[in-house]
């Protein structure tokens, strides 16, 4: 199993593949990943943010490094994918050659988590823009995974609840029944209670108005 995901900056993508590693390999068994991004790591070795023609080449990386763990795991957590190269190629350089290869990767992924915007921005490295891009970013995500016609399952919430609302939209695709390994899982998704989305809509300033509503911080701050 293959799982993507994707969000603008600081919205916690990282931490939230490490704990679905390690909580989903003692939930099943299983052999788990995160392959970590590795634009992180390039930004730090040259001391600088890639060039234009340097996108492509990273894009490339991310995917070959996704590929290889594929090869000696039983599933593999994607901390961003191609497609989130594609993305900062078109906001920052206005190239939007990248996007199709992106949404092609996605297609090869089990599900996609979009990470929600509800955590505040930190610094963190030179490849971070700043909080002001978040919005436009989680737009153009939004809008290359509808145009690729792709579906995620958005992911908000703080600490472990964020990490439970990961689980939840992943369980139902590693269940089986009857199987052990699956069991605590099965037991899991059972226990859930029932609930309903509050709209039928998925426009994201509806979604950053319910977060806000429900932020102690924000209504202080009004």
């Amino acid at each position: 199993m293959k799982i993507a995901i994707v969000g603008a900056e600081s919205t916690g993508k990282t931490v939230l593949a490490q704990a679905l590693a390690a909580q989903l390999a003692e939930a099943t068994g299983l052999s788990c990943i995160a392959v970590p991004e590795l634009l992180r790591g390039w930004c730090e070795r040259e001391a600088r943010t890639p060039r234009p023609d340097e996108q492509a080449g990273i894009a490339a990386e991310q995917a070959a490094a996704i590929d290889a763990a594929e090869r000696d795991h039983d599933i593999v957590i994607c901390d961003t994918t191609p497609l989130m190269t594609a993305i900062y190629s078109e906001y920052i350089f206005n190239d939007r050659s990248l996007i199709e290869q992106g949404q092609a990767f996605h297609r090869r992924c089990d599900i996609t988590l979009l990470t929600a915007l509800d955590i505040e921005w930190e610094f963190d490295g030179l490849q971070r823009e700043g909080p002001h891009v978040r919005p436009p970013i989680d737009a153009l995500i939004r809008k290359a995974l509808l145009d690729g016609g792709l579906g995620w399952s958005l992911i908000s919430g703080r600490g472990q609840a964020r990490t439970d609302a990961a689980l939840n939209a992943i369980t139902p695709l590693l269940a089986r029944p009857g199987n052990g390994l699956f069991s605590r899982l099965q037991q899991r998704q059972a226990a859930l209670p029932a609930w309903t989305w509050p709209c039928d809509c998925d426009v994201p300033e509806c979604e950053h108005a319910t977060f806000r509503r429900h932020n102690p911080s924000d209504e202080k701050n009004r």
